[in-house]
């Protein structure tokens, strides 16, 4: 029987390659990449073979010209390898991947696209930087559409995570999974709505994800010099309440939100948290352990990392009940 050993929810930025020595609040920089290691630390004890990797796409990997609401990765799997993330193919559980696709439409609720030949960027790539570091195991890579409106509701993302854990539990043999969410906290890109730029950089931007398929490395300088240009606008009161939120087993309140609503109390980054969300239905919403909340200005973004040992909950209610 399949089962699912731990969840990771962590944020991303490539900031934290591309600028480390420049980084002003360095302390912080280092306990939230300390955590990271620690994360990875509990991948390795819990031995998965399998992790079904959940991120977002930065339009390295998918253009305006097609943007599915989830993608499975169900074939090769292609890194784009900006700003010193992991380059090139990565492997892939297909038979996994291909059965959760399969199970998601059988099952007559979803009908996620797909694709044998997946390019993921940094939404994905930076988690097996960090998280995956050494390990071996391969991924089933699922890409979330958090930018380009209109997004999935974060209902439709609570539904998705547990059809996945059912998905998953179904699947013949003996695999041990892990799933990882990567993206946010609160953060706000500047990035514009698609459907509504103002001004030269935002009609850049748009450009871009509309005409970079075959050549956003030709985009990329100038996108990095907006980016570096903008002013943080983080949201750690949000973020605190959010991580609350996961360690009481009640991430699920995040539907709460409209996308709208989400965006306003915590930037459009925030858009992200649905990776985390998927993450934690999957795990069903076992509480989660905090390893660490560090707000980093300089990165853009609120940066946490979380993890949910099901075994551990498990044993802790096992304890509490002999202890009654």
């Amino acid at each position: 029987m399949s089962e699912i050993v731990l969840g990771v929810g962590a944020s991303h930025s490539t900031l934290m390659n591309t600028h480390w020595e420049e980084t002003v609040h360095k302390d912080r920089a280092e306990r939230f990449r300390d955590a990271l290691g620690a994360a990875r630390d509990e991948l390795a004890r819990t031995r998965p073979d399998t992790v079904v990797l959940i991120g977002s796409n930065h339009f390295r990997g998918f253009w305006l010209d097609l943007i599915p609401p989830f993608t499975l990765g169900v074939g090769e799997c292609l890194a784009s390898g900006e700003s010193g993330t992991p380059k090139g193919p990565q492997p892939v559980d297909v038979p996994l991947a291909q059965h959760i696709a399969e199970s998601l439409v059988e099952s007559g609720r979803f009908d996620p696209a797909f694709s044998a030949r997946l390019q993921i960027d940094h939404g994905q790539s930076h988690a097996i930087q960090y998280l995956l570091d050494g390990l071996d195991v391969e991924i089933v890579p699922l890409v979330v559409n958090v930018f380009a409106h209109p997004l999935p509701t974060l209902e439709r993302c609570e539904e998705l995570g547990h059809a996945i854990r059912e998905a998953v539990l179904a699947f013949p043999g003996e695999r041990r999974v892990a799933v990882v969410g990567s993206g946010g906290l609160s953060h706000r890109l500047p990035w514009p709505d698609w459907r509504e730029p103002h001004g030269d950089d935002e009609e850049f931007m748009v450009g871009a994800w509309l005409d970079g398929r075959n050549n956003w490395q030709d985009y990329d300088a100038r996108r990095r010099e907006i980016i570096r240009a903008a002013e943080a606008s983080l949201t750690p009161e949000f973020d605190n309440e959010f991580l609350t939120l996961l360690e009481r087993g009640e991430a699920h309140r995040l539907t709460e939100y409209t996308t709208e609503e989400l965006e306003k109390a915590a930037g459009n980054g925030a858009q992200e948290l649905r990776t985390w969300l998927l993450m934690a239905a999957a795990l069903d919403h076992a509480p989660a352990r905090r390893l660490a909340y560090e707000p980093m200005p300089e990165w853009l973004t609120g940066m946490g990392v979380a993890v949910i040992d099901p075994a551990a909950v498990d044993a802790g209610r096992s304890t509490a009940g002999q202890s009654a």
